[in-house]
């Protein structure tokens, strides 16, 4: 604690042992009604976290719940493509508009639907890059949404401490593959959830299994899994393994996702409700 410290933590930038973690968060848009926040995280890029919160949407929303997806991966938006959207988000001085999905009504607000390109990259420094991820959450209209899910960028860096500290999580999805190296990275964004006192729902393995076309067996292509004892050690659920399946990549690359009709979530969905 600083020896001028007037106690009102809301007009004071340093991070002090006293200082209330509530105080860092923002408001959002005054207009907004936002049920549940879900985080959808990853130790590392290439799990398929994306693919996970997109599949969360869709089969919560065949639930009858009204969802939203903030991608907060600035530099790596994925969920638009996914979903087909090609629409671009509007805005006015004070508020931006989310671009609504075809068949469920899913609210989406990513970075790819602002820039006038999908292919244009985004070379933002950390803090503007958190600046416009607070300003998804504070500017953004969210109107009647029962869940919203943020897409997560992997690690723990810049972003992921600016939405653990701006925004109210209720809890967060870790997703992860069977790899030892995969494994032992999920573990530091399961520690980082503990630090900052956010509930981790579940864990998520992608990519556990190919089903075998001929006999069904399910065949481990990337080694045994190590989930469960990930799961044990932080005492949390497994929510789905879910497998290696060429339609889920498929259904991602030609934005047909809200299309698909397996499900493999139903204890992830549990879970959130």
């Amino acid at each position: 604690m600083s020896e001028n410290c007037t106690h009102d933590c809301s007009s004071c930038s340093s991070n002090c042992a006293d200082r209330d973690p509530k105080s860092f968060l923002e408001a959002p848009h005054p207009n907004s009604k936002i049920g549940k926040v879900i985080g959808v995280v990853s130790g590392k890029g290439g799990v398929g976290k994306s693919m996970v919160t997109d599949l969360l949407a869709v089969n919560l929303a065949k639930r009858g719940y009204h969802c939203g997806i903030l991608d907060a991966d600035i530099t790596g938006p994925s969920v638009p493509k996914a979903f087909g959207l090609t629409e671009k988000a509007m805005g006015n001085e004070t508020t931006l508009f989310p671009v609504k999905t075809a068949k469920y009504g899913i609210d989406v607000m990513s970075i790819n639907l602002i820039l006038p390109n999908d292919t244009d990259p985004v070379v933002w420094r950390g803090p503007v890059i958190g600046g416009t991820v607070k300003q998804f959450w504070t500017d953004t209209l969210w109107d009647n949404v029962d869940y919203l899910l943020v897409d997560m960028p992997p690690g723990t860096g810049d972003v992921a401490l600016t939405v653990f500290q701006s925004i109210p999580v209720d809890g967060i999805v870790v997703v992860t593959s069977p790899q030892d190296l995969v494994s032992m990275i999920v573990e530091k964004a399961m520690k980082m959830a503990e630090m900052m006192n956010i509930p981790v729902l579940g864990l998520m393995e992608n990519m556990s299994y190919v089903t075998c076309p001929d006999c069904g067996k399910k065949i481990p292509v990337f080694g045994e899994s190590r989930i469960d004892k990930i799961a044990e050690t932080y005492g949390v659920p497994v929510l789905a393994q879910l497998p290696i399946d060429p339609s889920l990549a498929s259904a991602c690359d030609s934005g047909t996702v809200e299309d698909l009709e397996e499900s493999y979530l139903v204890d992830a969905i549990s879970a959130l409700e």
